[in-house]
C-alpha cells in the first residue's frame, strides 16, 4: 500500500530526497516558477522531517507515523538515522597527550 511505504524509513528518505531537490532545483533556476516549486518542494521535506505522512489523511488514516504504522501493521521502525553513529558515543582515547 502506498501510505506503508510513504510512513516507512525507506519513504521517508524518498519524500527527503525529493523535497530537498525541489528546493535546491527551484531556487537554482532563479525564477518565480522556480520559487514556486521551492515552496511546493517544502511540503515532503518538512512532513517526512517530521514523520508526518498527510496523504493518509485522504484515505482516513491517521497523519502521523508512528500511529500510522500500527494502525497498518507495518513494524514501528527505528529513527530516520539508525545506524548512524551518535555524536559523543564513541569512546574516547584513554591517552592523554
Amino acid at each position: 500500500m502506498l501510505v506503508g511505504f510513504l510512513a516507512s524509513r525507506p519513504g521517508r528518505w524518498l519524500r527527503i530526497v525529493t523535497g530537498a531537490g525541489m528546493v535546491v532545483g527551484g531556487l537554482a533556476s532563479g525564477t518565480s516558477r522556480g520559487a514556486a516549486v521551492a515552496l511546493l518542494g517544502l511540503g515532503p521535506l518538512v512532513a517526512a522531517a517530521l514523520d508526518w505522512v498527510p496523504v493518509a489523511a485522504l484515505f482516513g488514516l491517521p497523519m502521523d507515523g508512528p500511529t500510522l504504522r500500527r494502525e497498518l501493521g507495518v513494524s514501528d521502525e527505528a529513527s530516520l538515522l539508525e545506524g548512524f553513529p551518535r555524536p559523543g558515543t564513541r569512546e574516547a582515547s584513554p591517552t592523554l597527550h
